[in-house]
């Protein structure tokens, strides 16, 4: 396979990827749309944790009753993003009952630091420097480990009521997540557990995260296809088996990693559906955890894929269009768009890291508008805007939607057909990574 490809690929599948910049129109939007924005934003005092939390008050009663909460990210990369997240997610905790934080990450990731947060067991930093590699490499950063470690902190204080932390995506499965479920069906049927060990050889993982998704995305097509037929035989014998729920689920996980590779793509109709089923997959496992623990869910992704529109017909269907379909009105999800700042991406030759530079917003765009409401930031309900601004938030028109990579974009995304609330920062400031 053409290894340039698979990088493009790559990037496609763990976050977004590069398309051609949307056509930017210059018409300046009439002053009453900023006067009808302004009536309805709510400020927000910090997006730093600790401290007065009433700023975010509007917020909850936007979020109302929601069982699960998407909060989305215009960069991968940014500070403020991270820090907010972590802020609106003590508040939740605090005010409306929310007991787990969902992370674009893996299944297996997830369990790891929910046995940390929840047990104590591990160390934080090591987890995240062995499991955010590669594209995953943006979460390994100081606002992530100050969340995690909030959380461990709370569970001290609250251990017959915890919170939670789980993955939800599908590039990687830790090779614990394997012995787990060969474990828990050898003890019920030691030979059902030795014909499961046969099925995995080859797909347990025995190289760090970052370079066996690198290898296992060079294998022939074949190949990857073969693997994905043993991990679903494996899936079906763990459930013949009589497996718990959790043990089914771990298996599915193995199962969803094989299956997000085995795909052709030197194809584009197999890369759109490659990126379908990736999108489904994170909103089945948001929707297993949120049916089997009963949590309320702060789930942390892209914009895009907490969203329910697709700028680009390379993602057929988003996370968020999928957990809609699940959960209906319990699912609400919140855009974060920026007009100027800082955020940590590659370049286009998906090598360095390096930080870029944005902004002011350019005219025409969705943040050229929304920065000259009155507020420096704030939480506004796209559901109830009043005329006209309700008419111009359902147009499209080129916003920041910036993934691992840049140059790219500006997208044309039609806010209130996408989201359900908004929050506008006006500047934000690049992430600290960490063991970089």
């Amino acid at each position: 396979m053409n290894w340039k490809r698979t990088s493009t690929i790559l990037t496609l599948l763990i976050t977004l990827g590069t398309t051609a910049p949307a056509a930017a129109t210059t018409r300046a939007p009439a002053p009453s749309v900023v006067g009808a924005l302004d009536r309805a934003a709510h400020p927000l005092r910090t997006v730093e944790p600790g401290g007065d939390t009433r700023d975010l008050r509007p917020l909850g009663r936007m979020i109302a009753g929601a069982e699960v909460v998407g909060v989305g990210e215009a960069t991968h990369g940014s500070h403020d993003f991270f820090a907010l997240k972590d802020r609106l997610f003590r508040h939740l905790v605090e005010e409306k009952g929310f007991r787990t934080f969902a992370l674009e990450a893996p299944w297996s990731t997830g369990l790891r630091l929910d046995d940390y947060v929840v047990h104590g067991r591990g160390n934080p930093r090591r987890i995240m420097r062995e499991e955010f590699q590669r594209d995953y490499l943006w979460w390994n950063n100081s606002d992530y480990l100050r969340l995690v470690e909030w959380m461990r902190a709370y569970n001290v204080r609250h251990p017959g009521d915890p919170v939670r932390f789980v993955g939800d995506d599908t590039a990687w499965t830790g090779p614990e997540t394997y012995d787990a479920v060969v474990a828990r069906v050898a003890a019920a049927d030691p030979a059902a557990g030795r014909r499961l060990a046969g099925l995995y050889r080859g797909l347990r993982p025995t190289l760090p995260t970052g370079t066996y998704i690198e290898h296992y995305l060079g294998r022939p097509y074949a190949e990857r296809r073969e693997m994905a037929a043993r991990s679903g035989a494996a899936l079906e014998l763990v459930r013949r088996a009589g497996a718990d729920d959790r043990t089914v689920q771990d298996a599915t996980a193995i199962d969803r990693t094989a299956r997000q590779y085995a795909f052709d793509f030197e194809e584009p109709g197999q890369i759109a559906a490659a990126m379908r089923y990736r999108d489904e997959a994170m909103a089945a496992n948001v929707v297993w955890w949120q049916r089997h623990t009963g949590t309320k869910i702060l789930l942390s992704a892209h914009d895009a894929h907490v969203g329910y529109e697709s700028y680009d017909a390379a993602y057929p269907q988003m996370q968020g269009a999928f957990l809609r379909d699940s959960l209906g009105p319990a699912y609400v999800n919140i855009g974060l768009t920026f007009d100027r700042g800082s955020f940590n991406a590659t370049g286009q030759d998906e090598t360095a890291v390096r930080r870029w530079t944005v902004g002011p917003a350019a005219p025409g765009s969705n943040e050229r508008t929304l920065d000259r409401v009155r507020y420096r930031d704030y939480a506004l309900d796209l559901r109830t805007v009043g005329s006209p601004a309700r008419a111009w938030l359902h147009e499209a028109r080129p916003t920041y939607r910036i993934g691992t990579a840049y140059p790219e974009g500006p997208h044309d995304v039609a806010l209130a057909r996408t989201h359900d609330v908004l929050i506008h920062l006006h500047r934000v400031v690049a992430a600290r990574l960490r063991d970089r």
